[in-house]
Order: C-alpha cells, then sequence, then structure tokens
C-alpha cells in the first residue's frame, strides 16, 4: 500500500504517546468476538457488521455447531443460513455472502481462509477490514491495520489523519506505527472507543490524551 499522502501536522510527534498510552491502559489486547479458527473468525466478523458482538457472540455457537466448517456451510441454503443469524442485521446479504465464502473457500483452499490480503479479499463479503482481522487475529499476520468506526473516529480526533476513506486512514495509520503494532492497535483502539472516545459523549475528563488531544485545544 503506497504510503505518499500527508499527514496532519504533528501526527508523527503524537503517535508515539499514544500508543504508549494505549498499551498501559490495555496491556493485553484481544477480539472479543469468541472464535476458535480462522474460519469462525472470518464468519463472526462478518456478522459483526452494523451488530454488536454481544449478539454475534450468543449466534455463533447456534451457527458453528451446525456447520462448523465451510464445508458444511458449502451444503446450506440461504434460507437456513438467514434463519440462524437473523438477529444480526442484514441477513439475507450476509447469509450470501457467508454461503459463497465457504464455497469459495472449500474449492480453492481446501476449507482454510488464504493468508494474504489479495486472496482473502476475493473472498465473498471480504473486505480490507475483515481481511485484517483475519490475518491478524487468525494467522498473527500484520498485513495491514483494521480500520473501523472507532479507530475513524479515535484516528480524527487525535490528529493522526485527516482522512475520510477508510482505505486512506488505514495508510495514514500504517506510516505512523511499526507494523509489528497494527493488530494490536485495532484492537487497542477498539476498547479505547468504547470506554472512553465514545461516539456521543467523550469522557475526556479521564482521558489520558487529553493534555495533546487536538480536538480540545483551545481556539486560536
Amino acid at each position: 500500500m503506497a504510503r505518499t499522502q500527508e499527514l496532519p501536522a504533528g501526527a508523527r510527534e503524537r503517535a508515539p504517546r499514544v500508543l504508549e498510552l494505549l498499551k498501559r491502559r490495555y496491556p493485553n489486547p484481544g477480539t472479543v468476538l469468541e472464535h476458535s479458527s480462522p474460519w469462525q473468525l472470518l464468519v463472526a466478523t462478518v456478522l459483526a457488521a452494523q451488530c454488536t458482538d454481544e449478539r454475534v457472540n450468543k449466534v455463533t455457537p447456534v451457527f458453528f455447531a451446525r456447520w462448523p466448517t465451510p464445508k458444511e456451510l458449502a451444503c446450506a441454503t440461504i434460507e437456513e443460513i438467514e434463519e440462524v443469524i437473523r438477529s444480526t442485521g442484514f441477513y439475507h446479504n450476509k447469509a450470501k455472502n457467508l454461503l459463497g465464502a465457504a464455497k469459495m473457500l472449500e474449492e480453492r483452499y481446501n476449507g482454510e481462509p488464504p493468508r494474504t490480503m489479495a486472496e482473502l479479499v476475493k473472498v465473498p463479503g471480504v473486505a480490507r477490514k475483515t481481511a485484517n482481522i483475519v490475518l491478524f487475529g487468525g494467522y498473527g499476520i500484520n498485513e495491514g491495520m483494521a480500520v473501523d468506526t472507532h479507530v475513524k473516529r479515535i484516528s480524527h480526533r487525535l490528529g493522526l489523519t485527516a482522512q475520510t476513506d477508510p482505505v486512506k486512514v488505514e495508510r495514514d495509520l500504517m506510516a505512523l506505527f511499526d507494523s509489528s503494532e497494527w493488530g494490536d492497535l485495532n484492537h487497542r483502539m477498539v476498547q479505547f472507543g468504547r470506554d472512553v472516545c465514545n461516539a456521543r459523549t467523550p469522557r475526556c475528563g479521564i482521558c489520558e490524551m487529553a493534555d495533546f488531544c487536538p480536538r480540545l485545544e483551545p481556539a486560536k
């Protein structure tokens, strides 16, 4: 991924402080989505779109009991899948993508998600964010950094990016942080977004980054 776009002023100076404080707050980051294989993580991440992780974690045990691997799911019907995942929302599109993903993985990859970004983004329902989550969470591979609404919001507020497109936000973050940090940084930012820097009422009074957060700088 090219890294030629301009970063906000002060971003390179803020980035190490952000990382240090996030590591201090969340020394042992990880995903909330329950899974035991890269395939299960892919399914859970697809279901988590526009849905809470808590709801997904209630659905996936039923899903995996019925279809433990892509081989079983590839034989299911759209209607059967929809019945199980309905409560996650957007269930028709999710069912279509999961069925397509299962068939592709079974036919081309011996029932396992591939280990590269280029291959993963060709799987139905998998864009860069999901691919990054599966690569890191399933295989420990940091090929990029997953950018969801929490990561995008926090990156803007802390002056780490001025971009609005998630791919361009990812590009900025990849330029600011070492590749070894990308996967865990996503988990840390997501948790920070839930605990402190939420969308509507950020808890700036308890935020360890308040003294250098551009969002709180007085107008000049």
